[in-house]
Order: C-alpha cells, then structure tokens, then sequence
C-alpha cells in the first residue's frame, strides 16, 4: 500500500497510537504520521503508507486550520482544560471586545508556546521537563496568523474560533493571549484541526471506517496516491516511453523534451510519465536527476 490515509484523530488518543492502529489494520510495515497532533485534540491526521513514508520533506503543510474554542474566566498551566487552574477572573469580554483582540494576532507575530508543548529545549521536550518539575520557558518564535473568525458563543462564557495559519502556532498559546489582551484569563477548551497541507476534513475517516473497510478487504480504496499533496510543485509530463528509465531512477537528458520557463526554474518537479506519478525530480545541466520514484503498481 502505496499512499495516504487522512485519518480523523478522536481526542484522548495519541497520533502514536493511530499510527499503531493503522499498522495492524493494513500490515504494511512502513508507515508514519506527517505532523503530531496533541492527544487531547481531534482532527486531521495524514497517515503515509509504503513509499508515502519518503515524502515527509517534501509535504506542504504551512497552511493549517483549527477550529478551536477559547474558554474565559481561568488560565491553566497546561493552557487547555486539562490543566490546573492558575488564573481565575469574571471580567468577561463582549463579542466586540473579543474581536478586537484577535485582530491584534493576525499577521506576522511573535509567540511563546506554553511549557506544556512540544518545543524543545537542550533536545527535551517542554512537556517533558514541565511533568518533571524543571523550570523551563520556550523561546519567543515568529508565526503567522491569516486569519481568525469568530464563531458562536458557548457556555461557560466560551467562543468557537477558526484560525487559518502557519505551521509552528500554538492554539493553546492564542487562546491565552486573547484573554490576557481582553483583560480576562482564557484557556483552549476544545481544539479540532480541520487542515493540514492538503489534508482536510472532506478526505478524512475515522478510525471506526478504517476498521470497517479494513474488515471488507476494502482499505486500500480510502488511500489517497502518492502525488495528492504534492501539489504545490510544477507538473512535468514525461513521454511514456521513459517510464523504464524513470522506475530505475536513471538520469534522463532532456534534449528534444520541451520545457516551459515555469518548469526551467521550478527546482523539484512533479514528474509523470503519460498519466502515472513517476516521482520527484530536478533539472540540472539539462539532465533530470530523480529525488523520489515511484512504483511502476502506480502506472
């Protein structure tokens, strides 16, 4: 099995564990998340299976969207609602108010994740050292935010928010920024990555699915090929005849091959031969010389 499955993470369950499932439904041996999602959080999780497993440098997942509900009235020290209470207040913000102060994390910013996260630090992970006892803090780090649209209200003074941003954003960490600039503490009380890359929530199955299917024999059609998140590369179309040369992953001279500028100056290029995914490839000298290549089963 050659490919992706977009798997619907339930919160309480590590992507460790997903990736532990997966593996004994399809038995393949090479398989891999591409980006952790926290175990209290749902959503999108893309599974790469077989030769999906060697794209991981070459996935897009700088656009992200999390549709997240932000909780005032406490701050935790996890940041979320599983963590101990830190901060209490009553000066509840209006919608205006809410508004107002999300603005202010769009765009370019700076942000310093919680010590409940992942980053590290002398190669340990926050988290880590925080359930240790260790004082540690993250370091400031720069990110952006495109947008943030509030939602409706829910009890317990909360708001649901949609956050479309980039990779290295703490959601946890903008729920308590939100409220320390409404002037009333704030946790992430439920978090839901609805994108990843090119991974969303209409591709997406849960694990109950996977099971079913896998129970039918019929796994292998929810897997998405190998060229669906690559994407953001220019396509290069070969002449049929070179698909032997490119299952081997010989060189190929591009004399009589004609090329557009956008493809000359691409750098790595989505490679087909006639239809089929061959892999990814650059031009230097005019010679195409092979970064991944596909299985000729993909033909």
């Amino acid at each position: 099995m050659n490919g992706f499955l977009n798997i619907l993470k339930p919160p309480g369950m590590s992507s460790a564990a997903v990736v532990a499932t997966v593996k004994r439904l399809t038995g393949e041996k090479r398989i891999g998340h591409a980006g952790t999602l926290d175990p209290e959080a749902a959503g999108v999780l893309p599974i790469m299976l077989g030769q999906a497993t060697r794209l991981f440098d070459y996935l897009s997942d700088k656009e992200k969207c999390y549709i997240a509900e932000c909780a005032f009235g406490a701050e935790t020290d996890t940041q979320d609602a599983q963590g101990t209470v830190t901060a209490s207040g009553d000066n509840y913000p209006t919608r205006e108010e809410i508004q107002r102060a999300a603005a202010q994390f769009v765009g370019e910013i700076c942000q310093r994740p919680g010590i409940y996260s992942a980053v590290k630090q002398h190669g340990k992970p926050l988290y880590k050292l925080a359930r240790a006892g260790v004082e540690a803090q993250a370091p400031l780090r720069q990110i952006r935010i495109e947008e943030i649209t509030l939602g409706q209200e829910t009890p317990g003074h909360g708001v649901m928010l949609t956050v479309r941003c980039g990779r290295g954003t703490y959601i946890r960490s903008l729920c308590e920024d939100i409220g320390r600039a409404c002037g009333c503490p704030a946790h992430m009380r439920f978090l839901l990555r609805a994108q990843s890359g090119a991974f969303d929530l209409s591709t997406a199955i849960t694990l109950q699915e996977a099971e079913q299917d896998a129970g039918r024999g019929q796994l292998a059609e929810r897997l998405l090929p190998m060229d669906y998140p690559l994407r953001h590369y220019t396509p290069l179309a070969l002449p049929r005849r070179l698909w032997s040369m490119a299952e081997h992953g010989s060189k190929i001279p591009m004399d009589g091959i004609p090329l557009e500028d956008a493809q000359r100056s691409a750098g790595i290029l989505r490679v087909y031969c006639g239809e089929a995914f061959a892999g990814l490839a650059e031009i230097e000298e005019g010679i195409l010389r092979w970064r991944i290549v596909a299985q000729r089963e993909n033909a």
